[in-house]
């Protein structure tokens, strides 16, 4: 099986959080502030829309309300497209290219009173995995350097899943894959890419970047 993220679905990078128990109006509220009104996109929908820009046409995205796009702020010269979806006890954003969804404060709101995961793997090889509690980043690292854990509880992560391990079992050149992987199934957050291909909340946050 196929799991979200990957770089087959999304190669020019991808940023992907994962957050338990919290439904995808909710987690975007988090991350936009309340600033941004959701439509419901699919995956070809999203990416023809941030290629388009300003220059959306409704033979673009035919099935969508043109009108609906724009006034919700998704037609704009850049800024971050999130999409969000459920998959079991968990939610999914997406954002292709990213890093928006990297930034600590957004890992830390989406946590509140949960546990999230965030991963980053950038069209040029930067890769980064991190995990917050309740606000709390306990572990934020590159798996090329999974010793050089800035997170709060760095020990923390590794005992509930054991992703050092992977990484050391694993070649260097997929130190990223194999981590997030493994912490992926342990957490219980393992989605399958399928579950991105249907229409999903979606936000656009201009000038995020």
């Amino acid at each position: 099986m196929k799991l979200l993220p990957n770089s087959e679905l999304y190669d020019t990078g991808y940023c992907a959080l994962f957050v338990r128990r919290i439904s995808p109006a909710d987690i975007l509220s988090r991350i936009s502030g309340d600033e941004c009104r959701a439509v419901l996109v699919d995956r070809m929908e999203a990416e023809a829309i941030k290629m388009a820009g300003e220059d959306l046409e409704e033979e673009d995205v035919p099935e969508l309300d043109i009108d609906e796009l724009r006034s919700s702020g998704m037609i704009c010269a850049d800024g971050p497209l999130l999409r969000a979806g459920t998959h079991e006890d968990w939610c999914f954003v997406i954002e292709s290219e990213g890093p928006y969804l990297a930034k600590q404060e957004i890992i830390r709101s989406v946590s509140r009173g949960t546990v999230a995961l965030s991963a980053l793997k950038s069209e040029t090889g930067i890769t980064w995995i991190s995990y917050a509690e309740d606000e709390e980043i306990l572990s934020s690292f590159d798996p090329l350097l999974p010793q050089c854990d800035t997170g709060l509880r760095p020990d923390v992560l590794d005992n509930i899943t054991g992703y050092r391990e992977a990484i050391e079992r694993g070649a260097p050149a997929k130190a990223h894959q194999n981590a997030l992987r493994k912490i992926q199934y342990e957490l219980g957050c393992a989605v399958p890419q399928e579950a991105d291909a249907p229409r999903l909340l979606a936000v656009r946050i201009p000038g995020g970047y």
